[in-house]
């Protein structure tokens, strides 16, 4: 036995140092990345909450495709046909005055439908849990299948109504703000022409 031991000490010499490269490594691989995301948000947060929505947004059919999860690509189209034609609305200029109210209208809706579908979802979850599943005849498999999926579409529709939202409402902000400056510097040209036609009509008389 102790020939064995020293064999295998002897086999597994100098592993010390490459088991702590590989925490090394594993450790930088979770830190570096997180600093470099927080840097990139605190910079160009725009930027940044622009690709993170993109990514939310396209990589899950990616997924949906590969798993048959025909369902949730069909909801997914529909939900994005909609928000598109609401994103494409709220980001032109001029912006029409019934835009602030689809917009608001169209993510209220989402909204409502998320939370419910989320509580919906978690109390599907606590009654599988506490057995109650079986008063139904229900199996616990399928109970409590029905409770995540109900759980994944409110969390997942719910964060992307919420980033979407808060896209339209800076571009409509910036465009409100642009119109708003406009206005005010013709008024300002107006009133400095508007003077300057009264200045050589007081010299006059």
């Amino acid at each position: 036995m102790r020939v064995e031991h020293a064999r295998m000490h002897a086999k597994h010499r100098g592993h010390e140092a490459m088991h702590a490269e590989m925490v090394l490594i594993l450790i930088a691989t979770l830190v570096v990345p997180q600093l470099l995301l927080v840097q990139w948000k605190q910079r160009h947060p725009r930027s940044y909450n622009m690709v993170t929505l993109f990514q939310m947004w396209v990589v899950p059919v990616y997924f949906t495709v590969k798993l048959h999860w025909w369902r949730f690509l069909v909801i997914w189209i529909l939900f994005s046909a909609v928000t598109a034609f609401v994103t494409f609305r709220a980001t032109r200029k001029p912006l029409v005055q019934t835009t602030p109210r689809l917009v608001y209208k169209w993510f209220l809706l989402i909204y409502k439908i998320s939370y419910a579908t989320g509580i919906i979802g978690y109390m599907a979850v606590m009654f599988t849990l506490f057995g109650l599943n079986l008063l139904f005849k229900i199996k616990p498999e399928d109970a409590m299948d029905f409770g995540i999926s109900l759980l994944f579409y409110g969390l997942y529709y719910g964060v992307l109504e919420r980033d979407f939202a808060e896209m339209c409402a800076d571009y409509m902000a910036s465009t409100i703000g642009q119109c708003s400056a406009s206005t005010s510097s013709a008024s300002a040209a107006g009133a400095s022409w508007e003077r300057s036609r009264r200045v050589p009509t007081a010299k006059r008389r």
